[in-house]
């Protein structure tokens, strides 16, 4: 609608409607991206007593599981915090729970559907809360990928090792072919074991993970790595490369952590002089090269906590951690930022709202299941299979 017609019909646009017609700027749009920033609180009161009432009526019968990158208004009620496998893990600990609300994403669900007790039921507030990075390795294409190794020659020679960010389908494929699954934590154990079962590694879904565990903590070179492409004929890759390469891995990435890039890296140096970059290995290669720690988000908190009070340290992982961290650490005298200028939430994550998770303690309250995730049979005994084998890495 131009100018004109709005004083036509005498209508003024408010400055939203200006804003969401790309017509002006908000220059609070930047609101966030420092941390600790100061957004408000977007919890709705009612909402928060109406989570807390449920969460009572269902007393002992429901566990709340919460990972890092979720909103404070949800963290606020999980009953354990962690990493996914963390949290699948506690929920198996946990038999008398006979309902485990998952407030992650759909592969995490998945995993404590398969880890816990058939009489355990494993709900997920939100089932539009994904994860990109599983998204990018189906079933359909993973056996695709074996034909080609097959045809390779390579397969016999090949051991599946799947990152814990995948799909029950994507583990059971793994479990069924001798392979493990592995965490950000323990890549290089998984990786150890399986190249003394094979000569090469097919890595799935995250190639960042895969290439920065070989090169930084297995001293490998570049060259021993290839990325197939599921969306090209063979992958994108000839025979003779496969054949050379140690380390096929599969082209799939974290849509938070690749957005950091080195120019991140460098910008942050060059603002806060004396700033330790800290990242996830789940970022590009040149990003991990270039910081000064890598570990998984328990490894971010733990050296957080040992850090000295006056520190400096630039974070590159999601930034609702990130935001909760430099709250936490504050009062400390610990400065805690963002690696990049720009807001990198998980959008997935998120979904999982306050609403959702209302909702879903008070449909369980009442005596409704809803969401629930069920894994069939005999993917999660495959899947099992493979989980057990990283359970039982040296």
């Amino acid at each position: 609608m131009t100018t004109a017609q709005t004083q036509e019909l005498d209508v003024t646009p408010t400055p939203l409607a200006l804003l969401l017609l790309g017509r002006e700027a908000d220059p609070r749009s930047e609101r966030g991206v420092e941390c600790p920033g100061d957004l408000p609180s977007p919890s709705d009161p009612d909402l928060v007593e109406r989570a807390r009432a449920a969460k009572e009526r269902l007393g002992d019968k429901v566990f709340v599981l919460g990972h890092h990158y979720q909103r404070d208004e949800v963290i606020q009620f999980a009953d354990v915090t962690g990493d996914s496998f963390k949290l699948a893990r506690e929920a198996a600990a946990r038999p008398e729970a006979e309902y485990i609300v998952f407030c992650g994403v759909h592969f995490m669900a998945e995993s404590a559907d398969i880890l816990t007790s058939d009489d355990q039921k494993v709900v997920l507030p939100d089932l539009a809360a994904g994860c990109s990075m599983a998204d990018m390795a189906t079933a359909e294409q993973v056996a695709e990928c074996w034909d080609v190794l097959t045809e390779a020659g390579i397969a016999e020679q090949v051991v599946p090792v799947s990152y814990m960010n995948s799909s029950a389908d994507i583990k059971a494929f793994t479990g069924k072919h001798g392979g493990t699954i592995c965490t950000s934590s323990n890549a290089k154990r998984a990786l150890d074991w399986a190249f003394e079962q094979g000569e090469k590694v097919l890595f799935l879904p995250d190639q960042h993970l895969g290439r920065n565990t070989a090169v930084r903590d297995m001293g490998m070179s570049l060259e021993d790595c290839v990325v197939y492409n599921p969306h090209k004929p063979g992958g994108g890759l000839t025979a003779e490369e496969l054949r050379a390469a140690k380390m096929i891995l599969w082209r799939g990435h974290c849509s938070v952590h690749g957005r950091f890039s080195l120019d991140s890296v460098q910008d942050v140096r060059a603002r806060i002089p004396g700033v330790n970059v800290l990242v996830h290995p789940e970022c590009r290669h040149e990003v991990v090269a270039a910081a000064d720690h890598v570990g998984s988000t328990e490894y971010i908190i733990k050296m957080l906590e040992a850090a000295p009070a006056g520190s400096k340290w630039a974070i590159g992982t999601e930034l609702n951690l990130v935001r909760r961290l430099a709250n936490r650490f504050a009062p400390e005298g610990k400065e805690i930022v963002f690696l990049d200028r720009t807001v990198c939430f998980c959008s997935t994550m998120n979904r999982i709202d306050l609403p959702h998770l209302v909702w879903a303690l008070e449909s369980l309250a009442e005596g409704t299941l809803v969401n629930r995730i069920e894994v069939d049979k005999e993917t999660e005994a495959f899947a099992k299979l493979a989980l057990e084998r990283m359970l039982a890495l040296p």
